[in-house]
């Protein structure tokens, strides 16, 4: 299956990197190369790119799109190791990084990865297929307790107890194994009148299994603090996020991250010392416009936050 994904909110991320030419820039999560592509068009063979992704097909597809470039080097790993992953390539500061984070379009429409509820396969939804835990372990190994966190806490799904009971009571009969399977449990399951018109009843429930077979939001605070460490002074890290959980922690740590004195307002004086390491460049998120939700459904929950190290 062709690798096929279409780059949200492109340009403005990319703008708001404000390319050094002779820079050296970081994506995190490169998928089809395409905000990649568009960083190295403005990067002289001075300047450096890294591409990482944890998924070798995404490796690969990009190095069939980007070939006609030399200055990038592409990393299968997981963007949490970022500081690892600068210090075997022997450099020592970014002049500015995007992460666009969640699934990629590819992975959602090859239904062999096993994340749509839509298409049946077998239950996977692994960005690394090297990673030893997948959604059929999650779905068939967890307790009736985790699998209803699990959907209450990434899913933000109401009916969780209801559904994880159902997948007790079915897998103690046969292990549930595909993603038909499970989404047609969900569906059997969620009162029809409660689901949102276009929308489909296991959405919540395989974006909490995703997310927690990935460790999406576990290591994302620290991966952001991660990367704006790594950058020099004036470099950006710009950040699309797809739902309201990734995005609170994104803007919560950018928060941090611009805040000054921490003291009560109580202090007369400022005893902690604390200084703001970087400033917030838009305080509202940007979004897609109307013309990219347009030919681009899965950009309409998008939303970008950049902040600038000081």
């Amino acid at each position: 299956m062709e690798f096929k994904h279409i780059s949200v909110l492109l340009d403005e991320s990319v703008d708001a990197l404000n390319i050094n030419p002779e820079g050296i820039y970081a994506d995190a999560t490169l998928g089809g190369g395409g905000h990649s592509e568009l960083i190295l068009k403005r990067l002289s063979p001075k300047g450096i790119h890294i591409g990482i992704d944890r998924d070798i097909e995404a490796i690969n597809a990009a190095k069939e799109r980007l070939k006609g470039f030399s200055n990038i080097i592409y990393e299968n790993d997981n963007y949490k190791n970022i500081k690892s992953i600068l210090q075997r390539n022997n450099l020592k500061g970014l002049d500015g990084a995007i992460m666009d984070l969640g699934v990629s379009s590819y992975q959602l429409d090859n239904k062999e990865r096993g994340f749509s509820y839509i298409q049946d396969a077998p239950l996977d939804m692994r960005m690394s297929t090297k990673d030893p835990i997948s959604a059929y372990e999650v779905v068939n190994t967890y307790s009736e307790a985790e699998l209803t966190d699990i959907f209450f806490s990434y899913g933000e799904e109401k009916f969780s107890k209801r559904i994880a009971a159902e997948i007790i009571k079915r897998r103690s009969i046969s292990p549930i194994k595909t993603t038909g399977e499970l989404s047609q449990l969900v569906s059997d399951v969620i009162p029809l009148k409660t689901v949102q018109k276009g929308s489909h009843p296991a959405k919540r429930v395989f974006q909490a299994i995703r997310i927690e077979v990935n460790g999406e939001l576990k290591d994302l605070k620290q991966s952001v603090l991660d990367f704006f460490e790594a950058l020099n002074p004036k470099a950006r890290l710009a950040i699309i996020t797809f739902h309201s959980l990734e995005d609170r922690i994104v803007k919560q740590t950018f928060k941090e991250l611009a805040q000054g004195c921490t003291c009560p307002k109580s202090f007369p004086v400022c005893v902690c010392n604390n200084k703001p390491k970087g400033i917030i460049v838009s305080k509202k998120p940007v979004l897609p416009s109307l013309e990219e939700t347009e030919y681009n459904s899965r950009s309409k929950s998008a939303k970008l936050r950049i902040i600038e190290k000081i």
